[in-house]
């Protein structure tokens, strides 16, 4: 009787093995003491999705590890997902903001004239500065972005700008202006009364005025440091309209001689270099239209006014 009893708890706690195998938990030994079966417990982890798993191997009972499960049954650990698989922001770096188009075709004003300036500075640009965003800008900024890895827009945007910076230096005022487009000075109060050619050395501006009205005005340029424009006041004492420099072998065209051999003259020099030149102590003139018609108006004996 005591074997037969013993055959059917043997039974018994096969089949509680089975069903904890089964189930995929791990079960003690059994311990029959004194005749007496001990209890048996039962450790059971769960996974994180529920399902159980023991402390060894996880996944299916009977099932190889296969690509793509890591040695717990999770899967393997990829860019996009954490330690417990699930969904991560991919790391990146701070991205640099887009460049901010500052200036571009058909923009005019000082800033334009220093963009064309530095430009002139780095030679790219040979023309201007004009304070027009023009076709020969467009194609100068190209050409300085292309140089650089830059995208070839031809606008001048934050990217562009801070690279022309580091490369120049502030434009001086006449660079800005080295070929006109400046502003007059306030005439001297000298030039308000009279026919009279008054010349700010100063601004390098040249107005023609008549009883305070100004009619015209030009830019203009002067002597160098050794050969100086002088200044005061004077009267035109001859005009000659294809005057040629013995002393200098050089065309006076429609020259307007105020003191000794100084003139108002137009100068092609000056149309060709702007204030990257000088005259001989003469007042050039670069626009020829202007002075023709400047020289048309303006008779013996006319004033001339020359400051600072």
């Amino acid at each position: 009787m005591r074997t037969r009893g013993m055959r059917r708890s043997v039974a018994a706690l096969a089949a509680v093995v089975a069903v904890v195998a089964v189930g995929g938990c791990t079960a003690q030994a059994v311990d029959v003491q004194n005749g007496r079966h001990q209890p048996i417990r039962i450790d059971i982890t769960a996974t994180p999705d529920g399902a159980g798993r023991s402390g060894e191997n996880s996944g299916k009972a009977g099932t190889d590890q296969k690509a793509g499960t890591d040695q717990r049954g999770g899967p393997d650990q990829k860019a996009g997902t954490d330690q417990e698989g699930g969904r991560t922001s991919a790391p990146s770096l701070p991205s640099a903001p887009p460049a901010q188009v500052l200036w571009h075709r058909g923009d005019t004003g000082r800033d334009i004239r220093e963009v064309q300036a530095r430009l002139r500075q780095v030679a790219w640009l040979f023309d201007g500065p004009t304070g027009e965003y023009d076709d020969l800008t467009v194609q100068a900024v190209k050409g300085f972005q292309g140089k650089r890895g830059l995208p070839r827009t031809g606008a001048t945007d934050s990217v562009t700008w801070a690279r022309l910076l580091g490369m120049t230096r502030e434009p001086t005022q006449w660079e800005l202006y080295a070929f006109g487009g400046q502003p007059a000075a306030q005439p001297d109060p000298r030039c308000m009364t009279g026919r009279v050619l008054c010349i700010s050395k100063t601004s390098r501006t040249l107005r023609w005025m008549i009883d305070g009205r100004t009619l015209s005005t030009v830019e203009v340029r002067f002597g160098s440091e050794y050969t100086p424009t002088r200044e005061g006041v004077f009267r035109v004492s001859f005009k000659s309209r294809h005057h040629w420099s013995t002393l200098y072998d050089t065309p006076m065209p429609y020259a307007m001689f105020f003191s000794g051999g100084q003139a108002v003259h137009y100068s092609s020099d000056f149309a060709a270099r702007g204030y990257y030149g000088a005259s001989h102590g003469c007042v050039n003139v670069r626009d020829e239209a202007k002075i023709a018609e400047l020289f048309a108006q303006v008779r013996s004996g006319d004033k001339v006014v020359v400051y600072w």
